[in-house]
């Protein structure tokens, strides 16, 4: 057939034409800019200022952190702009210098390989419980939750039987404290918290009491004030003559002081489960655990994700704050490295923290991205 001409003078097509990409003004990228960047005056507005500020900031900032650092230096000589005739950008000769220390504290050289295998064990055991499609979940809860911890403690702290030196816990510092303390609040956080919730939702007055009291007492108070009273007072709770490690104390304080904060993010999600999701698992005949455990708190908890993701956040940045009861964590390494006689200069500070905030940024960003995920996986906002 050919094309033909209709009798009101219009040019009829007699073939059909295969489907087409629609014009970039309407999809792709460009549709996209202008919905999303260009949508109004005042979006536009912001979109040219952020762009400006990008272009103002990022030029200098990359030729200060790769174009012209330091990467290699013996002391903070190396790195002066006086000496070496050149401008010099960040001295990262500051950081390879420190890096065994930032990463290990005083812990023996000759023993760090147990710290390497303990930083291996918690990233296997992290990798198998959250990787949606790991095999062998159930192994993998007993791994992290039962078997990490042991061999954990047992590599750190070490076991003369099998011929690991002890090393105590005042040799731990920098990175290694950090991981440490954020690793035992996180677990222990969550499991008590939903307890203290649940206890302050009971119908039990005395329970209840005792919830409320924990909760409010802890909230009432900066972490500061609760890790010297674990410091202080921890030791008063204990058999006579045992006199518990600086490190668990503070362990015991960072764990009570976020599961008072879960407590109260769980609680929010407890509240928001209608009442016929209780009627409906008593109807079934549940008990209470039973409908805690099967109905209630998956459903809450799926509800308050951004929330419990949000207090460990703040839990693994507020370890910094255990260096104001004598523990080395990864911020106190840095300032103590930076009282170095052979690193004092005024650009040493500028290139150390940078190093911090990369380091908080890359385990607080992760944690930020994987709880976007699991939220879009589990469908908390009910979007299909």
């Amino acid at each position: 057939m050919t094309d033909a001409i209709s009798p009101s003078g219009a040019f009829v097509r007699s073939t059909v034409i295969g489907e087409q990409r629609p014009p970039h003004r309407v999809s792709g990228p460009v549709l996209w800019i202008r919905e999303n960047l260009f949508s109004s005056l005042l979006n536009s507005v912001l979109t040219l200022v952020f762009v400006a500020s990008v272009l103002w900031v990022l030029p200098g900032l990359i030729r200060f952190m790769f174009i012209t650092p330091v990467w290699v230096a013996e002391s903070s000589k190396d790195c002066s702009a006086d000496l070496l005739k050149h401008p010099v950008g960040a001295c990262w000769g500051f950081v390879n210098a420190h890096l065994g220390y930032l990463f290990y504290g005083q812990y023996p050289a000759v023993e760090r390989w147990r710290v390497d295998i303990f930083y291996a064990l918690e990233a296997l055991g992290l990798i198998w419980i959250l990787a949606p499609k790991a095999p062998f979940k159930p192994a993998g809860l007993v791994f992290f939750f039962l078997i990490f911890p042991i061999a954990g403690f047992i590599l750190l702290s070490g076991m003369t039987s099998i011929g690991l030196a002890t090393v105590q816990t005042h040799y731990w510092g920098g990175f290694l404290v950090t991981i440490v303390i954020s690793t035992v609040g996180i677990v222990a956080s969550l499991p008590i918290g939903v307890l203290l919730a649940l206890g302050r939702r009971s119908k039990m007055p005395i329970s209840r009491l005792v919830c409320v009291i924990m909760i409010e007492f802890v909230r009432g108070v900066p972490l500061i004030t609760v890790l010297f009273m674990a410091n202080v007072m921890f030791p008063l709770f204990v058999p006579e003559g045992w006199r518990p490690d600086s490190l668990l104390r503070v362990l015991v304080g960072v764990g009570f002081f976020s599961a008072a904060y879960m407590a109260e993010a769980v609680r929010g999600g407890l509240q928001a489960i209608p009442r016929g999701q209780y009627e409906a698992a008593q109807a079934l005949g549940l008990g209470y655990w039973q409908m805690m455990i099967k109905i209630i708190l998956p459903q809450a908890l799926k509800i308050v994700i951004p929330n419990i993701v949000n207090n460990f956040i703040g839990l693994f940045k507020d370890t910094t704050l255990v260096a104001i009861v004598g523990i080395f964590d990864f911020l106190r390494t840095i300032q103590a490295s930076l009282s170095d006689p052979n690193w004092r200069s005024a650009e040493m500070p500028l290139a150390a923290y940078l190093f911090a905030a990369f380091i908080y940024f890359i385990f607080c960003y992760g944690m930020a991205r994987y709880s976007l995920s699991m939220e879009r996986r589990l469908q908390t906002g009910n979007r299909h």
